[in-house]
């Protein structure tokens, strides 16, 4: 008998239709319109993406193809993220993926989701300060500055090197500032996302000038196989919008926005990956791009040092609101789960004024600052794969389960063809789970038992759900 009772509790879910506006712990503060919401999504999708990844892809992996790495990455990133809009339109709270999970699939999946969360995010948050310094490292180099090389890395990445500063005080920074107000944050991010947009486009529209054809050729030289492996490695490009839906419950009108700039936030910035990688692939061999820096190092190879230096500035601002929209998803992830009673209490109080979850928000800031400053980005990022994949799994899978189980439910948005859609969701996630290599599988698996150990030792006697 308590065995059943047992399973009957990890499998308790949350009522979708009693979901209350204010629960205990303090409500957020509905500020966020459509485009604020899209400029977020963008936000976390464009950065390290065009800045990085690109470069880091047609020079090893796919060559010119990189272009048929980010369409393949986009279009299964698709299938997740139509899944995601009819989540966020039905259930407008805090928490993404790990609310959805918990109102379909039950309390153990939804801890299992959002405990995996709050690792990958935050180690996502680190890992783009990190890409922010070498380029900061390469403007400081142009300018002819030399700084002190204990400061200019973590440990065992250089000579020297004893703490990568930028990167660590950047994610205090960006701690702070979520700290201020999701409105005065939110009008920050809306700012720098349009900063960044630009400069991808001056690099689009100058860039196109100096287009060499030959530079096409081959256009698969490491075999179609290259393609649909760049594709794996840059799939952490092309989503964001998981991170943005954990805003919903700090929009305006979420059931009928969240959906819409999820789907807009993919679209603006699919457009903008490829007519980018069109650009770098063809103003450089793929062998000469620079992995690290791939557009600053294609224009000054055609002697324009002078936009060389604005497009690394401007790779600092992009990159900077992907921590922007991370450490948001994080935060709200931590509050919802603290709120449901899974995680102490103590983490979800607010603000008084300001309405935001300050103390998971610095928590989190001084955690990626850590991460950020003493691992060296290859380990900081290995923790970031797996938890995505698998919360793009569940959403998919939960959102056949509830068309089936509550079809009359009012959708604002219903994810078309289901449930092929979200079932390629499914297929392709899962698929890119197997490149993981096995030291990412073994750190997961410390994270998840410690996981299990405090949801059977607190969470599960402690939740709002159990109390009821």
């Amino acid at each position: 008998m308590a065995r059943f009772r047992m399973g009957e509790g990890v499998l308790r879910r949350k009522p979708i239709e009693h979901i209350e506006e204010t629960e205990s712990g303090g409500g957020l503060t509905r500020s966020l319109g459509l485009w604020q919401l899209t400029a977020i999504g963008v936000g976390g999708i464009i950065g390290a993406g065009i800045f990085t990844l690109a470069g880091t892809v047609a020079n090893g992996t796919a060559g010119p193809a990189v272009l048929i790495s980010f369409l393949i990455a986009g279009v299964a990133s698709a299938a997740a993220a139509l899944s995601y809009a009819e989540f966020a339109g039905l259930i407008p709270k805090a928490g993404s993926a790990y609310t959805y999970g918990y109102a379909v699939l039950g309390e153990l999946v939804g801890w299992f989701i959002g405990w995996d969360l709050l690792l990958e995010y935050t180690a996502i948050v680190a890992v783009v300060a990190i890409g922010i310094s070498g380029y900061f490292s390469f403007l400081v180099g142009e300018m002819g500055a030399d700084l002190p090389n204990w400061m200019l890395g973590a440990p065992g990445t250089g000579d020297g090197h004893r703490v990568d500063l930028f990167a660590a005080v950047l994610c205090l920074l960006i701690a702070y500032l979520l700290t201020l107000g999701i409105k005065n944050a939110a009008r920050f991010e809306m700012v720098v996302v349009v900063l960044k947009v630009l400069v991808v486009l001056l690099v689009i529209g100058v860039g196109v000038f100096h287009i060499n054809s030959s530079n096409y050729h081959p256009f698969f030289p490491f075999g179609v196989g290259g393609a649909f492996t760049g594709a794996a490695t840059v799939f952490f490009a092309v989503f964001g919008y998981d991170a943005m839906s954990t805003a919903a419950e700090e929009s305006k009108d979420a059931q009928r926005h969240m959906p819409k700039a999820i789907i807009y936030s993919l679209v603006i910035s699919m457009v903008l990956y490829v007519a980018a990688c069109l650009v770098l692939t063809g103003m450089q061999n793929y062998k000469d791009i620079d992995p690290e820096s791939g557009f600053s190092t294609a224009f000054k190879s055609v002697g324009l040092s002078s936009l060389a230096d604005i497009i690394a500035v401007g790779a600092i601002i992009g990159i900077l609101t992907v921590m922007f929209t991370f450490m948001l998803g994080v935060t709200r992830v931590w509050f919802s789960m603290s709120r449901d009673g899974l995680l102490p209490k103590w983490f979800a109080k607010t603000h008084p004024t300001r309405h935001v979850p300050t103390r998971v928000t610095w928590i989190v800031g001084v955690a990626s600052a850590v991460i950020a400053g003493f691992l060296p980005i290859g380990e900081a990022a290995e923790l970031t794969n797996i938890g995505i994949l698998l919360a793009f799994v569940v959403v998919c899978a939960a959102v056949i389960v509830l068309r089936y189980r509550q079809p009359d439910l009012p959708r604002t948005f219903r994810t078309p063809w289901m449930p092929f859609v979200p079932a390629l969701g499914i297929v392709f996630s899962i698929w890119l789970i197997t490149f993981l290599q096995w030291q990412t599988w073994v750190r997961f698996a410390v994270w998840f038992v410690v996981g299990l150990v405090i949801y059977f030792s607190y969470s599960y006697r402690k939740s709002e759900l159990a109390r009821r």
